[in-house]
Formats: C-alpha cells, sequence, structure tokens
C-alpha cells in the first residue's frame, strides 16, 4: 500500500514524500486516515527535532511521521485484533501511549516517534502497542472532524480532572474543579480556551456557579460569545463573562472584585506569558488550583508565585499536558451525546498545505487548522469561502453549507468536500 505522509527530517525539514508501506503484521492494523488538526505541539516537534523529548535522534536517516490529533478508518486488521476491530471502523487514538517500550522509551508517540504511524499521512499502520495500550478508540458519531477533535478535547477534560483541592485537617486531596465555585480561563478564546469552555457548559455531573473568561483581542472574545453565549450558560446554572483586560490598570484586581473579593478556586492559563501566570497567582482564592495549561517552549520560561499565599492560603499549581485515555473516551462520548467541537475550527486545507501550515502555524490568526489528507486544497479560512465562491462553485457550496450552521465546519460541508476530490485546489 502506498501512502502519502508528511515526515520530519530535521529542524524544520519537513517533506510531503509518497513511499510504499511495508505489510502489516499479524498485530498491527492498515488505516486510512482522513483528518488530522493541527497542533501547536507539532510545530514545537518540527522546529526542536531531535531535541524534542518525543523525536527520536535517528530521524534524517529514518524520517518520522507528524500529526497526532487524525480520525479515520481501519482497512486491514491482522488476525491478533480482528476479534476486537474490523475494517471499516472509525476511530481516533490516543496518541499518549505510555508504552515503556516504544520509541524513545514511555514518551514515544503516534506523531512524533513512528516511521509509519501520523496524522499527516493517507494511510499508516497502527502498531500492536497502540491496540495493547487500549489507544485505538471506536467512534461511532458523525463524519471524522469530531474524532480528530476528540484528543484536544480529552487535554482541557484532563486539566479540569487534575485540578484539586484540600480537605481541611487532612492531607487528603480532592482532585476536580470545585463544583459550585468560581473558576477564570485566562487567555482562553484560542482553540483549546474554546475547548475548555465547550466542555464545562456540557458537564452533566459538576460545573462552576461563575466562568470569567479574558482575552486581549475583542474580535475573539466576541466570536467565543457568538459561538457559547451567556445566556445558555446561564441556562446551565453558569454565570458566564467574557472580559477584555486590554485596558484594564489592574487585571487582577479588576477579576479578583467579579468574586466579592474571595478570588477564584480554579484558574486555568491558556498562554505561556509570564504577566498572564502572574495575574492568575493572584486572583486564586483559599485552596484555589492554578493549572498552568500552556505548555512553553522555552525549557527556561519562569514567573513569580506569591509562596506567602502558598503557605497561609493554600493555594497550589499543577500542569497538564494532554489527556489520557479516559479522558478521550470521555469526548468521544460526549460527542456522541451530541457536543458539537466544530467552533474550534477556522480554516480547512488539504495533505498540500500541512509543511507551511505547521511551521508558520504561530503566525496563522484563527483557531483550529483541519486538514484533509486526500483532499489537494490551500488553507483556507472558513470565513473566506464566501470570496472564493465568486469563481469557485465548490467553495460557494461550503460556504452556503458552513453558513447553514452558523458559520461552522459541519458533518455536511465535510462530507461535500470529502465528495468532491480535488476541486478546490
Amino acid at each position: 500500500m502506498k501512502t502519502r505522509a508528511v515526515r520530519l527530517y530535521g529542524k524544520k525539514d519537513l517533506r510531503l514524500e509518497e513511499f510504499e508501506l511495508p505489510a502489516i503484521g499479524n498485530n498491527e492494523i492498515l488505516a486510512k486516515v482522513v483528518c488530522d488538526s493541527i497542533c501547536m505541539s507539532s510545530y514545537k516537534a518540527s522546529v526542536q527535532a531531535e531535541d524534542h523529548k518525543r523525536v527520536p535522534n535517528d530521524i534524517a536517516s529514518n524520517p518520522v511521521m507528524i500529526g497526532h490529533e487524525f480520525a479515520g478508518e481501519l482497512v486491514e486488521v491482522g488476525s491478533k485484533w480482528k476479534n476486537q476491530f474490523k475494517a471499516g471502523d472509525k476511530f481516533s487514538i490516543q496518541p499518549a501511549l505510555n508504552y515503556k517500550d516504544g520509541p524513545v522509551g514511555v514518551l514515544g508517540a503516534p506523531g512524533y516517534s513512528y516511521r509509519f504511524i501520523g496524522g499527516d499521512a493517507t494511510y499508516v499502520i497502527i502498531p500492536n502497542e497502540v491496540m495493547e495500550m487500549g489507544c485505538l478508540l471506536p467512534y461511532n458519531g458523525s463524519g471524522f472532524y469530531p474524532a480528530s477533535l476528540s484528543e484536544p478535547l480529552s487535554c482541557v477534560i484532563g486539566a479540569m480532572h487534575a485540578n484539586y483541592h484540600i480537605t481541611p485537617g487532612s492531607y487528603i486531596h480532592k482532585t476536580e474543579i470545585v463544583d459550585g465555585g468560581k473558576m477564570a480561563i485566562l487567555a482562553g478564546v484560542g482553540p483549546m480556551g474554546l475547548a475548555a469552555i465547550n466542555y464545562v457548559l456540557r458537564r452533566d455531573d459538576r460545573k462552576p456557579s461563575l466562568m470569567v473568561v479574558t482575552d486581549i483581542d475583542q474580535k475573539r472574545l466576541d466570536r467565543a460569545e457568538s459561538l457559547y453565549p451567556a445566556a445558555y450558560a446561564k441556562s446551565k446554572g453558569i454565570d458566564l463573562r467574557y472580559i477584555n483586560t486590554s485596558q484594564m490598570l489592574n487585571v487582577a484586581e479588576a477579576l479578583k472584585d467579579i468574586t466579592g473579593g474571595v478570588g477564584y478556586d480554579d484558574v486555568f492559563v491558556f498562554a505561556p506569558v509570564a504577566p498572564v501566570i502572574e495575574i492568575a497567582d493572584s486572583i486564586l482564592g483559599f485552596d484555589g488550583c492554578l493549572n498552568f495549561f500552556a505548555g512553553p517552549s522555552n525549557p527556561d520560561f519562569k514567573a513569580p508565585i506569591n509562596f506567602y499565599n502558598v503557605h497561609y492560603a493554600y493555594t497550589h499549581v499543577v500542569g497538564t499536558s494532554g489527556g489520557n485515555t479516559d479522558d478521550m473516551k470521555e469526548a468521544l462520548d460526549m460527542m456522541n451525546k451530541g457536543l458539537d467541537p466544530a467552533g474550534l475550527v477556522t480554516h480547512i486545507g488539504g495533505i498540500n498545505a500541512i509543511i507551511e501550515t505547521t511551521l508558520n502555524l504561530p503566525n496563522i490568526p484563527g483557531g483550529k487548522k483541519l486538514m484533509y489528507n486526500h483532499i489537494e486544497m490551500p488553507l483556507t479560512a472558513i470565513d473566506d469561502f464566501a470570496a472564493k465562491g465568486k469563481t469557485n462553485i465548490h467553495y460557494a457550496k461550503l460556504n452556503e453549507l458552513c453558513k447553514k450552521y452558523n458559520g461552522l465546519w459541519n458533518t455536511e460541508a465535510e462530507a461535500y468536500l470529502l465528495a468532491n476530490g480535488n476541486a478546490f485546489n
């Protein structure tokens, strides 16, 4: 089976190549990858190459496939797994295998460490350890893109589960956000912040009574509010407020005033910016938990923390990087029950646009860039479909289908894209 794949050879050295995959073993599975959403982690891996902890040292001679937020369908199942999987099954993959004997040890992951599996390819070989670790996850919902976005959604699910709080007078830590508590999501209207808002609003088992979302970009705040309105949050028992902090003289004081001065139980930081972390630390209430979600690319990144409050107010810090398999199963289950992650997606592209998109990701505005590996299409903002539709009827149709869903990507638009192949190039 031939595949086309984007492979990493060295720092910023990505190449789109066609080559023959080896025959699968009886403990492997051949799969077709339909789509992959480009993650900032792929940018970091592409820039750092061998210096990245998940990337092997020999990629110059044994390049790895990139992309780890992908979905598709199984094509051929090795005999070992035929009782559990079958050709035609739709799937997503939890890339954080935590498999001790994988490439680069326990940190090995599809999309970083493997020669024959990654999200930016037309066909891949799923290795035995993915199934052994329970990381090949069935998807039974409509379309493919929700399964692709289950990985980023699982990251915010994991963050919510990882927060913890104390039991006064004991050493017992209670994991999870405070039910009925006060939550702040700082720098919170990028792709992952939107995923967090979506998850909090649709969660049934617990929720905050107050959720404050901040940013310094009013256009992005307005988009977030149009996707997840305060009125809808109110119907769920949540006082949701979108706050532009760009003109505030004392951001921490203003945000803390919203809580009546008591501070926040759970604060999530979605940008690796030292002043934002300082604000987050300053607005914590008693037993407040700061979750530093945004991973910095600088290994020497630092920010000051008030240790007086650590001692006397029991404030604490956690950091999460990705979700586990249970988090991803929860994400897929919520999607099967109606959660649509389409609000994360702002751009659509084909396999020919993956390299440029990945290497320039920090400079491309908007949310998730969703790439379809069997399509040739330049990276195109959904907002630009209308303009392109003036000279291409297929873009006009995509624009029509997205307008039908409040300007969002959707399974009807995806089906049209897949059915019309390379008419968008």
